[in-house]
């Protein structure tokens, strides 16, 4: 039996990246904190809360065009198990969790039938010890429950060999693991050799953009005040004269001052209106670095351009998202096979090798949408190469560019 790490270095290795992984969902769905330097900041708004969805429309926008749609050459049915586990929502779910924290996992259980169950776990309450040539575990940990307080209830330790579930108050239950691989399975976005679990696509740069584009809008919200109501001024009351309602004075359209006893009057002024040009301008950088970080463009930030773009515009603009997705699909489509070779050594109390799923091939939907003018293209490209290559373009092959 190979020597493990154990339950308690991969509860503690877990505890060092729980924090990174819940930040990058606040980041998502908006519940950051907004980190002001409070060097002008009157004491009433330093309280004051502002949301941007940047981090959010960054994932999305990624995890949209990342649709699964079969395995080819599938000689162990893999399709009938993601079918049998709700496939359209389970691969969104995991892709999702990946990009948010880097990596997911899937869990893998039978249910009272005895077929394999698919769960999947965000990268914030699982973790392991990741094989570099198979990008499977070695081992895993898995915090299959928690309660309102977010503490543990249900915990599980995979081997090879077994799973071992830990609850809250109870003695540990053992299950036998009779398909040779770990029932924890990790999906992993962008893994490299220095990090096997992938990189967040909530970058540390996408942050420090949101966080500017925030103080910008907070700051632009309390000059909003003084911009609705210019502040106005009074030269020559006399001392003796009647105090006047700052408020009334302000939102009145019409003020009256007497003569005194010498003829003078009062001189009345108003200091010039303050501009949000320059708050608009500052948030459009901001809003163009995150862009650039994260391959979008400015209509996708909400600037949108006077000319609506054709659809090879679109593509064009966003050829660094293309790029990112097409690398995302391959690192998806691995662990989407190594999940479904865990599930099937499951259903069929059989550990196959590994080998038997190299023909599998993960198939995902176009990235972009083709128009009409497309397809057209597609076609007559493809009626060319047949009469040169007869057959080259087939169904299959026509599906992966068009979809259809």
């Amino acid at each position: 039996m190979e020597n493990y790490v154990g339950i308690e270095y991969l509860k503690r290795k877990l505890e060092t990246k729980k924090d990174r992984v819940n930040e990058r969902y606040k980041y998502y769905e908006m519940k950051n904190i907004v980190r002001d330097f409070n060097i002008v900041t009157p004491e009433k708004f330093k309280n004051f809360k502002s949301c941007l969805g940047w981090c959010a429309k960054g994932v999305d926008a990624l995890a949209d065009r990342i649709v699964f749609r079969e395995f080819g050459n599938d000689s162990l049915n893999l399709n009938g198990i993601y079918e049998y586990n709700n496939g359209d929502i389970l691969f969104g779910d995991a892709v999702l969790s990946a990009l948010i924290s880097s990596c997911s996992f899937i869990y893998i259980s039978p249910d009272e039938a005895g077929n394999p169950r698919m769960q999947v776990i965000d990268g914030g309450n699982a973790t392991g010890v990741i094989d570099p040539i198979t990008r499977m575990l070695k081992e895993g940990y898995a915090v299959l429950e928690r309660d309102k307080g977010g503490h543990p209830t249900l915990e599980a330790y995979f081997t090879p060999e077994y799973t071992e579930f830990f609850a809250a108050g109870k003695l540990p239950t053992m299950a036998i693991n009779n398909t040779g691989y770990t029932m924890l399975v990790p999906i992993v976005y962008r893994p490299d050799a220095k990090r096997p679990f992938g990189h967040s696509r909530i970058s540390r740069a996408c942050m420090d953009y949101t966080q500017s584009a925030l103080r910008t809008i907070k700051r632009s919200e309390i000059s909003a005040e003084f911009y609705s109501f210019p502040q106005k001024y009074v030269l020559g009351l006399d001392e003796d004269a009647e105090q006047m309602d700052s408020w009334k004075a302000t939102i009145s359209s019409f003020l009256r001052f007497d003569k005194d006893e010498n003829g003078d009057h009062p001189v009345v002024g108003q200091f010039s209106q303050q501009s949000m040009s320059p708050y608009t301008e500052q948030i459009r950088t901001f809003a163009a670095l995150f862009a650039g970080e994260t391959g979008l463009t400015l209509d996708d930030l909400g600037f949108v351009s006077d000319n609506p773009s054709s659809s090879e515009a679109i593509k064009a603009s966003h050829e660094n998202l293309r790029l990112t997705a097409r690398k995302a699909q391959k690192c998806f489509g691995v662990g989407f096979k190594n999940a479904g070779l865990v599930a099937a050594c499951l259903r069929d109390d059989f550990h196959y090798d590994r080998q038997v799923i190299i023909p599998e091939k993960a198939i995902f939907e176009p990235i972009f949408e083709p128009d009409m003018s497309a397809l057209s293209a597609i076609g007559d490209g493809a009626l060319k190469i047949n009469q040169a290559i007869p057959g080259y373009f087939d169904e299959a092959r026509i599906s992966e560019l068009t979809g259809m």
